[in-house]
C-alpha cells in the first residue's frame, strides 16, 4: 500500500479479528488487567503487610494479606489446609481444596476472621457479605510442591528445569467475584479509580494469593528443619507463577457482554492502530522492539503443552519467532511507518499465533500511546440495551446483511452447523456444551448462538410487512435477544464473535483463550477443548519489591541476567 507522512491505519476488520481461530491465538499485552493492576499499584506506592499468618508446621491455619491504596485498603484471608490426596480436585463439583480465600474491603478484625473461617472454607456451601469482594479457592501442584518444601528444607534451592516445566505451586479452581455467594456487587465498587478497569478485584486477589502461597511453602520448609532451611532465591521466585484451571462456565460471558467484549477488543486494536500509523521510530524504540522480541522468543521456548492442537500452534510459532527475529536483524525499523512495514510482512509470513504475538509485542514501546486506554475497556452495559423501535426493518435488514454475513451464508439445516447445544447444568448452576443429536438438551438451550438467530430473524425480515422494528417484535417476539445484539453490534463493532458458536467444530478454548489472555495470562495449556490450564503473574515482583522492580516490564523473561 502507499505510504505517506500523513497515513493513518484504521483498525483492523471486525470480520478478521472476531474470528475463533484469531481469538484463541491472543496474547497478554501492555492492556491485560494484570499489568494494568501492577502498574497502578507502583505509580501510586500501594502499601502492603501481613498482619496475620498463624500456619501451623502441618500448612494449617489462616493468614491476612493487606494492600493499602490511596484511598482504600484490600485484605487476602487466607484459609491454609493439610488436605489428603484423595480429596484433591480440580473440577467445580470439588468439596475441599488446600487453600481457600476471600478478598476483605478494608483491615478484617478477628470477629471478620472468626467468621470468614466457619464460611470461606466451604466455598458454595457457605456464604459471604458486602464486606467480601471475592471468594477463590487453590490447589497445590502436588510434586512440584513436595520438591520445593524438600529442597528448601535441605537448605538447596529447587530444581530449575523443575520449577519451569510446572511454573507455580498452586492453581486457582475458581475466583468468583461481583455478587457470587453473597459478596459485593461491582456497583458498590465500580466507582473507585483502581476498580474502574475490568476484573481488578479478581486480579488483587490473585496477586496477594501467589505472595501466600510463596511465604507458606518457605514456612513449611523452615518447620520441617529450622536449623537448615533456606528461602528461595529471590530470582527463581518470581518465575513462580499461580496456575489457574478454566473450563466452560468462562465461555458464554463473552456472549453475554458484548458491549464489554467491544470495548476490550477495541482498545487493544486502537493501540495497534495508532503505532502502526507512526511515520518513524526512534533508535531506542528500535532497539526496544528487538529486545522485547528476544525475550518473547525464550518465553515461547519456556511454553509447554500435551494438547495435540496447542502442540501444533506452538511449532507454528516457535518457527514464526525465530522468522521474525531473523526479520528484525536486517528491517528498517525507524523511517518509512515502520511497524505497519513490519505488520504487514508479519501478516504474510506467520501464523495465526503469531500475528496476536507481533501484536502485542508493538505495543511493549509505546506507554504513552497505550496504556491510557485502559480506562476505555470497562463498560456501562445498561446505556447500550435499549432496543430502538423506531429504527426501519429496511435499516435493520442492513445490519443484519452486514455484521451477520458469515452467518447467512451458513447452511444451517446441516446438522453439522447446529450440532452442539449450550445449557445450563442443574446441580451446578454452571454453563454446559451437550450435543444436539444424542442429548435431550433444546427446551434448555441458552440463546449463545447470535449467528443461528440472526438468520432466522433475517428470514422473518424477509417476508414482514412491518416497517418498523417496534412493529416487528409485536409480531416475532423470539427475535428480541438478536435484534438487541444487531443493534448493539452496529455501535460496537467488536460486541459480536462473527463465527458459529455452536458448529461440530467449534473450541471452546478459543473464547477461554481470548478472555483470558486479557488477563494477562500465560503458557496456554487446553487439557481439552473445553477447558484449559495457565500461568498468572509469572515473573512478577512480588509486593515487597513494587517500587524496586518495575510493575509494568515483567510479562516476559530477562536474559542474560537483565533487570527491569
Amino acid at each position: 500500500m502507499e505510504q505517506h507522512q500523513g497515513m493513518t491505519v484504521p483498525p483492523r476488520d471486525p470480520d478478521q479479528v472476531m474470528r475463533l481461530s484469531r481469538l484463541g491465538s491472543f496474547h497478554q499485552s501492555r492492556l491485560s488487567f494484570m499489568r494494568i493492576l501492577l502498574r497502578r499499584m507502583e505509580s501510586e506506592s500501594w502499601r502492603f503487610e501481613r498482619p496475620v499468618f498463624d500456619i501451623d508446621a502441618a500448612g494449617t491455619g489462616r493468614a491476612v494479606y493487606t494492600a493499602h491504596g490511596p484511598e482504600h485498603s484490600y485484605s487476602l484471608v487466607a484459609f491454609a489446609n493439610d488436605l489428603p490426596a484423595d480429596q484433591r480436585s480440580d473440577r467445580v463439583i470439588a468439596t475441599a481444596w488446600d487453600a481457600t480465600f476471600a478478598l476483605f474491603d478494608g483491615v478484617p478484625t478477628t470477629a471478620d476472621l472468626d467468621r470468614l473461617e466457619q464460611n470461606v472454607p466451604r466455598q458454595e456451601a457457605g456464604r459471604i457479605t458486602e464486606s467480601e469482594l471475592s471468594l477463590s479457592r487453590a490447589n497445590r501442584s502436588v510434586r512440584l510442591w513436595d520438591h520445593v518444601v524438600e529442597r528448601l528444607a535441605a537448605g538447596q534451592q529447587p530444581d530449575r528445569t523443575t520449577v519451569e516445566e510446572v511454573g507455580y505451586l498452586m492453581r486457582t479452581t475458581a475466583v468468583y467475584g461481583s455478587g457470587k455467594f453473597g459478596a459485593a456487587d461491582r456497583e458498590r465498587t465500580a466507582e473507585r479509580p483502581e476498580f474502574q478497569p475490568p476484573f481488578q478485584i479478581e486480579m488483587l486477589s490473585v496477586y496477594l494469593t501467589r505472595a501466600f502461597v510463596m511465604d507458606l511453602v518457605e514456612h513449611m520448609a523452615l518447620m520441617r528443619a529450622p536449623d537448615t532451611a533456606t528461602a528461595l532465591d529471590p530470582d527463581l521466585r518470581r518465575r513462580f507463577g499461580i496456575g489457574n484451571s478454566t473450563g466452560l462456565g468462562m465461555a458464554p460471558f463473552l456472549v453475554t457482554h458484548p458491549a464489554l467484549l467491544n470495548n476490550w477488543i477495541g482498545a487493544r486494536e486502537e493501540a495497534l492502530s495508532r503505532i502502526r500509523s507512526l511515520p518513524g521510530a526512534s533508535s531506542s524504540e528500535a532497539a526496544s522492539l528487538r529486545a522485547f522480541a528476544r525475550r518473547a522468543a525464550a518465553h515461547v521456548g519456556e511454553w509447554h503443552s500435551e494438547h495435540p492442537a496447542q502442540i501444533a500452534k506452538l511449532d507454528a510459532l516457535g518457527a514464526d519467532m525465530q522468522a521474525l527475529l531473523a526479520h528484525l536483524e536486517s528491517a528498517d525499523l525507524c523511517a518509512d511507518h515502520p511497524w505497519n512495514r513490519l505488520w504487514l510482512w508479519g501478516e504474510n509470513a506467520l501464523s495465526l499465533e503469531g500475528q496476536e504475538l507481533l501484536a502485542s509485542l508493538l505495543l511493549e514501546p509505546y506507554p504513552h500511546l497505550v496504556d491510557g486506554l485502559a480506562s476505555c475497556m470497562a463498560a456501562d452495559e445498561s446505556a447500550t440495551w435499549r432496543i430502538d423501535g423506531a429504527m426501519s426493518v429496511a435499516r435493520l435488514r442492513e445490519l443484519v446483511e452486514r455484521i451477520y454475513g458469515w452467518a447467512l451464508a451458513t447452511d444451517w439445516n446441516d446438522p453439522a452447523a447446529q450440532a452442539r447445544v449450550w445449557y445450563v447444568s442443574e446441580e451446578k448452576l454452571e454453563p454446559r456444551l451437550g450435543e444436539r443429536s444424542t442429548e435431550p438438551l433444546e427446551p434448555y438451550e441458552q440463546p449463545l448462538c447470535p449467528g443461528r438467530d440472526a438468520a432466522r430473524m433475517h428470514a422473518d425480515l424477509a417476508t414482514t410487512r412491518e416497517t418498523t422494528v417496534a412493529g416487528f417484535l409485536m409480531r416475532h417476539p423470539e427475535h428480541r435477544h438478536i435484534l438487541r445484539r444487531a443493534q448493539i453490534a452496529a455501535r460496537l463493532p467488536y460486541a459480536e464473535i462473527r463465527d458459529n458458536t455452536i458448529d461440530a467444530s467449534v473450541l471452546p478454548i478459543d473464547m477461554l483463550r481470548m478472555k483470558l489472555s486479557f488477563f494477562g495470562a500465560s503458557h496456554f495449556d487446553p487439557r481439552s477443548d473445553r477447558w484449559v490450564r495457565i500461568n498468572m503473574y509469572q515473573h512478577a515482583p512480588f509486593p515487597h519489591e513494587l517500587g524496586t522492580r518495575s510493575g509494568d516490564d515483567w510479562a516476559y523473561p530477562f536474559l542474560n541476567g537483565a533487570v527491569s
